[in-house]
């Protein structure tokens, strides 16, 4: 059976815990998890990769089991989230490594790429954006006009992603069968969003979002430079990030492998075997 083990590391200052599990001489995979929920997202697909490989699960600051200071004690930003994980990755010794990035996530993993292009071998999106075309309409259009303006009406907007019942949401819309989805996964999620003073971090972080597409031409450029391995693994019915978002990859990196499943936002909480045969697949090939 194989053990995950559960450990908390101090990075400039603040508490960042992180799952790792795996032999620590194997190749290395970082996997980067998205809004709202923490390594958690990842808590079933650890054991089926940690016996090839070296995975190593941090929460974001705000997030899940790390620290999460008020807002008014950090400056949360995507930048700042990068500088913590690239500093936990020096703490443990990991010059190289494979990303797997959804939501949240991508836009960590794109500034790591960006600033040392070098350490990264391979890249694993799920749901992790890089492109205009990615983005839903339905979904988007109230986010851009916080990151545009921020008064009473667009934050009360924005508010609407911190309820119990948009983060059900999040879990359920796309899924064919959402008997397969634990409950449990909502709840836990909606619980940390719900500590005192985490509405602000994560308004924090909602505005800052609006930093990442501006990004997107350097992150562009460097597919194109550096030819990363790619493998885009999404939720055909995901509400949020869309198909096209996926498909927009082979423009920039041509050997790209491209697969749309059957499920939503969250794919490892409904098609787990089929995204664990694919990751597996793709990783043998690559690292």
């Amino acid at each position: 059976m194989t053990e995950i083990h559960h450990r908390y590391a101090v990075v400039r200052g603040h508490r960042l815990f992180y799952r790792e599990a795996g032999p620590a001489s194997a190749p290395t995979l970082v996997l980067l998890h998205g809004f709202p929920t923490s390594s958690h997202m990842f808590r079933n697909l650890i054991p089926l990769l940690a016996d090839r490989w070296r995975v190593i699960a941090p929460d974001h600051l705000g997030f899940g089991e790390s620290d999460a200071p008020p807002a008014s004690e950090f400056d949360y930003t995507f930048d700042a989230l990068t500088d913590l994980t690239a500093d936990l990755l020096h703490q443990l010794g990991v010059p190289r490594y494979a990303l797997y990035v959804q939501d949240y996530g991508a836009p960590i993993g794109w500034r790591l790429a960006l600033r040392d292009p070098a350490a990264v071998t391979a890249v694993i999106s799920q749901s992790g954006n890089a492109y205009e075309e990615g983005f839903v309409p339905a979904f988007f259009d109230g986010a851009r006009e916080y990151w545009k303006d921020q008064n009473p009406e667009t934050e009360a907007g924005a508010r609407q992603a911190l309820t119990e019942e948009f983060t059900r949401w999040q879990y359920l819309t796309g899924v064919a069968d959402e008997t397969l989805v634990d409950p449990g996964t909502w709840r836990h999620d909606h619980a940390l969003l719900s500590r005192p003073g985490n509405d602000l971090v994560q308004l924090r972080l909602m505005r800052d979002y609006g930093t990442n597409p501006p990004l997107y031409p350097r992150v562009h450029a460097y597919f194109r430079e550096h030819q990363v391995p790619l493998l885009a693994v999404w939720g055909r019915n995901d509400p949020i990030f869309g198909p096209a978002g996926a498909l927009a990859f082979a423009g920039d990196l041509p050997t790209a492998e491209i697969h749309l499943l059957d499920g939503g936002h969250f794919l490892l909480e409904s098609a787990l075997t089929q995204t664990t045969a694919l990751i597996r697949t793709f990783l043998i090939a690559n690292l």
